[in-house]
């Protein structure tokens, strides 16, 4: 790494670094203290092949001293070693070259100990490509020279000049030194390289074993989050129950308008509760990487309007006119999908439209983008007329527990989870959200979703789901209900008696089991968290009952909790479905009446 000096610098430490490898910095001391070894035994061959008048030999050891000191200069005031290597081992080649060629004509022990020296500081200096490079440009040209000379081809028109002595004295003493101080300084250099390393291993390995501490530690950490989140979920979902559960009842019970009213207030705000803490669940879900796709027959049509109906509603109270526009392409057709994600990304994204639009229009689109039979693309565009967004902000709404502003989430609430779970719904599947805002006229948030098609007909679709539900089937059906919480008892016995259904009440696994062994029923409905032994046990228990049809019969679990693997574990413990709390009256119906078709 270059390092900036002063031009008048001289000093060898202002020029190595912290920065710098040891091996750089070794390089460097090898060049400055090389310099100057080569500086003294240059200067003493000048003198001695001066004093003997032999010109060309002269010329060249003051050329070579010139290029010494003006390079050691260079290094002194931008120590860019690379480049100053490749000007000696340039230099060093040709003066050999020279000397075996034009002025001595021969091989002595002089250019063995110069090659030498280019090989050992080519490689080191350089690497392994310019070493060979350099060798091969040295050794080549002198052995070519040596066959030559071998068999008498070798001939210029020059006479070699000769030297005494004390000149070849100087150049081995001056070479020898040389090559000893260039292994003297890179020995040193991988020596300490390897210490360092060892060093770093052992750093390396402390770091590694905090950093196991640390991981085991977060992992803990999520393992209580995820506990936390269950037990809270199932402590908030529980009174909720009641609460949105007891509001619908009275709602069937055609209260006076002042009541209704009451009512209504009293289910929006316990649903929109209910709302917080399924973001909060459902994000959580997310990023722990335990959703799950579901790939089942649903039609788009049907999906999109059972989406848009209640939202139309709650546009239409605000004075804002929806529009919902469905390709006629999807009507007949049967998609296969995961309904449930599709229905909170865009219920997601309307929620927000309605809610950032104080008037206008809120467009909702789904088109056919392609139609390949037996596949089909469909685009999704949901736009309102709104606050809209700031270009800066189009990124950061994604992000959890965020809004476009301070200002907007006092104004208009929320937790700033919806775009957050719609954004990472859409990543797990591959998909890329786009969004076009202005502000103050609105925004438009638009995406596609490739699904393959179903060889059914809607007709035949709609068909497998028409299930009887007279009365007097209702009445007729045995049921067993094994749920702890009087609240919760005293709540479903409300809800059946509207189906004219007389339950059979068990307050824990072990006591739905007895009352099972001596009494035939339709379903159960069964509690997952309860004392003596809980829902998975029981449902496992019953299972292993001796009679096929005790241990057969059709069993939905009930639960407030939201752990990640509840659907896993509910299925693996034998039970057929899951409702969870708060549920909605018509979907435990459904459920109910479609596993006591199946088993009849």
């Amino acid at each position: 790494m270059s390092k900036k000096t002063d031009f008048f610098n001289l000093s060898i430490n202002n020029i190595l670094s912290s920065e710098q490898s040891i091996l750089d910095q070794a390089r460097i001391r090898l060049l400055y203290y090389g310099f100057l070894i080569v500086f003294v035994a240059v200067g003493g061959l000048l003198i001695s092949v001066y004093f003997q008048h032999q010109v060309v030999l002269t010329i060249t050891a003051a050329l070579v001293l010139v290029l010494v000191t003006a390079l050691f200069k260079y290094l002194t005031y931008r120590p860019n070693w690379q480049q100053i290597s490749h000007a000696l081992l340039i230099m060093a080649t040709l003066v050999n070259l020279n000397n075996v060629y034009v002025t001595m004509q021969k091989v002595d022990i002089i250019t063995v100990q110069v090659i030498l020296l280019v090989i050992l500081f080519s490689f080191y200096m350089l690497g392994q490509t310019w070493g060979l490079l350099y060798s091969l440009v040295n050794i080549i040209p002198v052995l070519g020279f040596l066959v030559w000379g071998y068999n008498s081809y070798y001939s210029i028109p020059f006479s070699p000049e000769k030297v005494d002595q004390s000149t070849i004295i100087i150049s081995l003493f001056a070479n020898f030194l040389i090559i000893i101080f260039i292994h003297s300084q890179l020995y040193s250099a991988f020596f300490n390289n390897i210490r360092q390393l060892k060093e770093t291993s052992e750093e390396q390995a402390v770091l590694n074993k905090q950093l196991g501490l640390a991981i085991e530690k977060a992992e803990k950490s999520s393992q209580i989050k995820t506990e936390f989140l269950s037990t809270m979920s199932h402590e908030i979902r529980t009174p909720l129950n009641a609460v949105i559960g007891m509001s619908d009842l009275m709602l069937m019970g055609n209260p006076r308008t002042d009541q209704k009213e009451n009512l209504e207030v009293l289910k929006f705000s316990a649903n929109n509760l209910l709302a917080i803490v399924n973001d909060v669940l459902d994000f959580n879900k997310i990023e722990s990487g335990k959703v799950v796709f579901e790939h089942i027959r649903f039609n788009m049509v049907d999906l999109m309007q059972n989406i848009c109906g209640g939202q139309m509603l709650k546009a239409e109270e605000k004075g804002l006119k929806f529009t919902l526009k469905i390709d006629p392409a999807l009507k007949d057709r049967v998609l296969i999908g995961d309904p449930v994600r599709v229905t909170q990304i865009i219920f997601n994204l309307v929620s927000n439209a309605i809610k950032f639009t104080k008037k206008g229009s809120i467009w909702v689109k789904a088109y056919c983008h392609e139609d390949r039979h037996n596949k089909v693309t469909v685009n999704f565009t949901v736009k309102d007329t709104g606050i809209g967004i700031e270009k800066d902000n189009l990124e950061s709404i994604f992000e959890p527990f965020t809004q476009e502003s301070i200002t907007a989430t006092r104004q208009y609430g929320g937790t700033g989870m919806g775009l957050a779970i719609v954004k990472r719904l859409l990543e797990l599947q591959g998909l890329h959200m786009h969004v076009i805002s202005k502000i103050g006229e609105g925004s438009e948030f638009s995406f596609h979703i490739e699904f393959p098609v179903s060889t059914e007909t809607v007709h035949q679709f709609s068909g497998k789901r028409l299930l009887s539900q007279s009365d007097e089937g209702l009445s007729n059906l045995r049921m067993l209900i094994a749920e702890d919480n009087p609240v919760n008892v005293l709540l479903m016995k409300k809800l059946l008696s509207k189906w004219k259904i007389i339950p059979t009440i068990a307050e824990n696994g072990e006591h739905a089991i007895e009352i099972l062994q001596y009494g035939n029923f339709d379903i159960i409905l069964m509690d997952l968290q309860m004392p003596v032994l809980d829902g998975f046990e029981a449902a496992m228990e019953i299972r292993k009952l001796p009679d096929p049809k005790k241990a057969n019969v059709p069993i939905i679990a009930l639960t407030a909790a939201a752990l990640f693997d509840i659907k896993e574990r509910v299925f693996n413990s034998g039970m057929n479905d899951y409702v969870s709390k708060p549920f909605k009256p018509e979907e435990l119906l459904e459920k109910i009446l479609q596993l006591v078709a199946a088993v009849h």
